[in-house]
């Protein structure tokens, strides 16, 4: 202890705290592990370093890794590298919103609950729904979440889920429905999107909802009206996961039908931070506003008639009876929903159009560019929004690909063999308004060369 004074617990500590349970040493604790399969002596691990020493060590490991900063990213398949204003991080930092967790006193949180009632409205705005709740952990858990809050609305068992959702959504889904006794069924897909003859006759008086993403996860723009149609016949809901980006150019879903709309918010603003945390959102009509999970901030007035902010709905098991709870979430991702509102704010409407026209348009050049290499074609006709599916030749190892892509300072798409076995070579690529007419240019002519 004396070498290390920084350490928070000293000497005299340990021994009162020893005392206080009735121990007389350390070793003493550890008497209920039989002697012959505790560890005796040092771990066999790197000495010791000093501060100076360790933050040189540490920042040779990081720069190891191949990360947006260092590399052209062409990767997305989730998470995305685009522009994050400088102010974001600068906002976020300040204390008073980096150190406040949860605002259960709205009289001393009246700006984080501020801030969460401009998320809540701007998702309103985006998705084209009444409501918008206090925000999810992420994107996947969203998704889950509706189809628990389907169920309940329907008291049907029956989830339809598309496989052109991302394939860990799918997963989460999985594990939720296995806790509350559903049934998922997966639509296949044709021609990259989903195959709406096939969601058509499945779809029965047993559906609770249809799931579907849009654009997908292999970046095509699904149909939702007409699933909406199909859900709706039968008296189920419909879920819409949506990339926010892509909402500056395509038609809300809650204007085409959509129930329960459900994304991820990392696109606005959120640093991809090798994948992870990032932050959900949830929003329905208002005939579900009472089943959603989390809660939901309120505007009001207070005694003075001074505007003000409350939780207005909690309907977690936190905050009453469990079994009237709609959801055991936890924690609201506040920090980071106030990184998308920050986001939100700074562009506008007319930033979020032209944000969305630069995803659009560059994608669409480098789809082109990319499939003027010889041996490499589109995958799918249907219509795309920043990332597309490209089949390689059956001769192309993928993973010497993507070593050579790294070599050349750009970080390949996703392998789509990974999770979909019928796409073995086939590279689903992602272009964001972060990409240059020169870097898009360049990894073709690396793709061609490593052809």
């Amino acid at each position: 202890m004396k070498n290390h004074r920084y350490l928070p617990m000293t000497e005299q500590d340990q021994a009162e705290m020893l005392a206080a349970i009735g121990a007389d040493s350390v070793e003493e604790l550890f008497q209920d592990i039989p002697e012959n399969i505790r560890f005796r002596g040092e771990l066999p691990v790197s000495s010791r370093l000093d501060e100076s020493a360790l933050t040189r060590h540490m920042a040779k490991l990081a720069s190891l890794n191949a990360s947006t900063d260092t590399h052209a990213s062409f990767l997305g398949a989730g998470i995305y590298d685009h522009h994050i204003p400088s102010v974001i991080n600068h906002v976020i930092s300040r204390s008073e919103f980096y150190t406040a967790y949860t605002p259960y006193q709205p009289e001393i949180s009246q700006g984080e609950l501020q801030a969460i009632f401009e998320f809540q409205s701007y998702i309103c705005e985006l998705t084209g729904m009444a409501v918008a709740n206090a925000s999810m952990y992420d994107g996947a858990t969203a998704l889950a979440e509706a189809a628990n809050l389907a169920a309940a609305a329907t008291r049907r068992k029956q989830i339809l889920v598309s496989r052109t959702v991302h394939p860990e959504a799918r997963q989460v889904l999985a594990t939720y429905a296995h806790g509350l006794n559903l049934e998922v069924i997966e639509i296949d897909y044709k021609d990259g999107v989903t195959d709406y003859e096939a969601l058509q006759a499945a779809v029965n008086d047993q559906t609770a909802a249809v799931l579907i993403q849009n654009p997908n996860f292999f970046g095509a723009v699904e149909d939702v009206q007409s699933c909406s149609s199909f859900t709706h016949e039968h008296g189920g809901l419909l879920v819409v996961s949506s990339n926010p980006i892509s909402l500056g150019l395509l038609q809300p879903p809650g204007k085409l039908g959509a129930d329960i709309v459900v994304g991820d918010a990392q696109p606005l603003g959120i640093a991809s931070s090798l994948g992870g945390p990032t932050c959900g959102f949830f929003a329905v009509s208002s005939a579900h506003m009472r089943r959603m999970p989390g809660r939901i901030v309120g505007q009001t007035v207070d005694r003075n008639g001074k505007r003000g902010f409350v939780l207005t709905l909690q309907a977690r098991e936190q905050h009453i009876r469990r079994e009237k709870a709609t959801s055991n979430i936890c924690s609201n991702q506040a920090l980071l929903a106030l990184s998308a509102s920050v986001y939100l704010s700074l562009l506008g409407k007319q930033g979020m159009l032209e944000v969305a026209e630069l995803n659009l348009n560059k994608s669409r050049y480098a789809l082109q560019q990319v499939t003027a290499l010889s041996g490499i074609e589109s995958a799918f006709n249907a219509p795309t929004f920043n990332e597309f599916v490209v089949q390689l030749p059956e001769s192309v190892d993928m993973m010497t690909l993507q070593s050579k892509l790294l070599e050349a300072g750009f970080i390949g798409g996703y392998d789509l063999g990974e999770e979909y076995p019928e796409l073995k070579n086939h590279m689903l690529i992602a272009v964001t308004e972060r990409r240059t007419k020169e870097e898009i240019d360049q990894f073709a002519q690396v793709m061609g060369e490593s052809l």
